[in-house]
This record gives structure tokens, C-alpha cells and sequence, in this order.
């Protein structure tokens, strides 16, 4: 699965992805997770299978969605526990209920 973090900037998405990647290895998935900024988001989309949202961007959540939507790209939209998730497992898990659940 190709997993596109989202944060404003891209700073904190980064430190996300790399610890979903850490926890994706740890489990032999072949999941790719890659950080980028809410203005690249676009031209991210046609290479991802789900968005990963900052919780900061929750007010814009219903906008990503639709713009995600014609990629057939599943948005999910994490909560600010993301940031405490040092090794990555809580949000992987995270992203494992949301397709299991058909939300992502």
C-alpha cells in the first residue's frame, strides 16, 4: 500500500511516515509511507492508495476527501496521538482498521 502523510508544512509528516514505515517493516508489509505538504497533495494523488491527514487539517478533511475521491484514494484523518506514536504501531494499526472497515 502507498500511504501519503499529510501536515501543513511537511515537517511533521515526515517524522510520521518514517515511523509507519519502521512498523510496516517490523511486520514484513510491504506498505510505503511518504511525507508531503498540503500543497503538493494533488500531485500526489495518482501514486497513493491512502492519505494519512494531520489532525490540523481536520477543517479541510471533507475538501481532501473530494479531491482524493476521483484517485480512488481513501482519506483518513488522524488524531493528535499521531505525534506520540514513536514507533509507528498505534497508527498502522489505525490504518488497518480504516480498510478493513472500507472507511480508507
Amino acid at each position: 500500500m502507498r500511504i501519503l502523510v499529510v501536515c501543513g508544512a511537511g515537517a511533521s509528516s515526515t517524522f510520521v511516515a518514517m515511523r509507519v514505515n519502521s512498523a510496516a517493516r517490523a511486520r514484513n508489509l510491504g506498505h510505503s509511507a511518504t511525507a508531503t505538504n498540503e500543497a503538493a497533495l494533488e500531485a500526489g494523488l495518482p501514486s497513493a492508495d491512502l492519505v494519512l491527514l494531520g489532525p490540523h487539517l481536520a477543517p479541510r478533511f471533507e475538501q481532501i476527501r473530494d479531491l482524493a475521491a476521483p484517485h480512488g484514494v481513501g482519506v483518513v484523518l488522524l488524531d493528535a496521538t499521531v505525534f506520540s506514536d514513536l514507533d509507528g504501531t498505534r497508527t498502522l494499526a489505525r490504518i488497518e482498521a480504516e480498510v478493513d472497515a472500507g472507511n480508507a
